[in-house]
């Protein structure tokens, strides 16, 4: 963007010490848009405050931030709430200048490495079995528990960089693969878990049950592929003495999947520092709008335990 005398103004104000001052030259520079980024990067390398650098890189994340809300809203009021689109939006808070084709590359990769394995003749678990071996054993992924000291390991992009995400990004992972690939699995709400399900082909996913504990087949541990049987399942109920309602056992749907995304990523930025991009990510999470009754609350903390026996 070509500086005029406002911005050239506007950018001398930036170290000014009145909070007052600053908020209102914040919002206008905000209001410019993403076109004064390259103004705003030209200034930080030419500025020797560090203390000015770091308000120039908040104006930079705030300007990505308002086109990821205005995404976040579009992709929220889609017909379809794609899982991986909204994978992609949540490490582009992190990461706004992400190269998307990279990641559809990647993950056209693993589906295309299954569905050479798959056919119509395999029962349930050895479809799982497929996706199991094909992720964990021949790419190598590899799970780690819940950790809010490891951002990236709630971020696609670097999930498959580094071949290491928690619970919640090798679900979601787990899941694009699945629906890629017609494979019936489901994230459902046990507490304290991240758990994908294994449903019957006649299950119906549009309509409400009350008995969903007995509609799938088993149960996974995206952690590591291992697979749990509804005795493991029950034995783990009774461990934390909770009743198994069958609303753990319901399928969540898409929005919810990237709403506990945004909420636990959003653990990560626990500090003074960093607690502003908590809220926003909060923020994003609330455009997210779910109906109630499709609106249960996921606990992925404490980590799950590894073995349900």
């Amino acid at each position: 963007m070509e500086e005029n005398k406002e911005i050239s103004a506007l950018f001398h104000l930036l170290d000014d010490p009145d909070a007052e001052v600053y908020n209102v030259v914040s919002t206008r520079i905000i209001d410019y848009g993403k076109g004064i980024i390259p103004n705003l990067e030209n200034l930080w390398e030419n500025t020797i405050s560090e203390e000015v650098q770091e308000r120039i890189e908040v104006l930079i994340h705030r300007l990505h931030l308002r086109d990821l809300s205005e995404e976040v809203v579009q992709w929220d009021k889609n017909a379809h709430q794609d899982l991986l689109t909204g994978a992609l939006l949540v490490a582009r808070f992190q990461y706004p200048e992400l190269a998307t084709a990279t990641v559809y590359q990647e993950i056209e990769k693993l589906r295309r490495n299954i569905w050479l394995e798959l056919n119509n003749y395999l029962t349930p678990l050895e479809q799982v079995n497929v996706l199991t071996s094909i992720l964990y054993n021949y790419y190598s992924l590899r799970g780690a528990e819940v950790g809010y000291q490891h951002p990236e390991e709630f971020l696609i992009n670097k999930q498959l960089e580094t071949k290491r995400g928690n619970a919640i990004a090798n679900g979601i992972l787990y899941l694009i693969l699945s629906e890629l690939l017609d494979v019936p699995i489901r994230a459902i709400n046990i507490p304290r878990q991240f758990v994908l399900a294994y449903f019957k082909s006649d299950y119906d996913f549009t309509r409400q049950s009350t008995d969903s504990l007995y509609k799938a087949e088993f149960f996974i541990d995206p952690m590591s592929g291992q697979v749990f049987t509804h005795k493991d399942v029950e034995n783990y109920f009774k461990r934390i003495s909770v009743p198994p309602v069958p609303s753990y056992f319901k399928p969540l749907s898409n929005k919810r999947i990237i709403q506990t995304l945004l909420e636990e990523f959003s653990k990560c930025f626990d500090t003074d520092k960093t607690r502003y991009k908590q809220q926003e990510l909060m923020g994003l999470a609330e455009m997210i709008v779910e109906q109630p009754e499709d609106d249960p609350n996921i606990d992925v903390d404490p980590p799950p335990p590894t073995d349900p026996e």
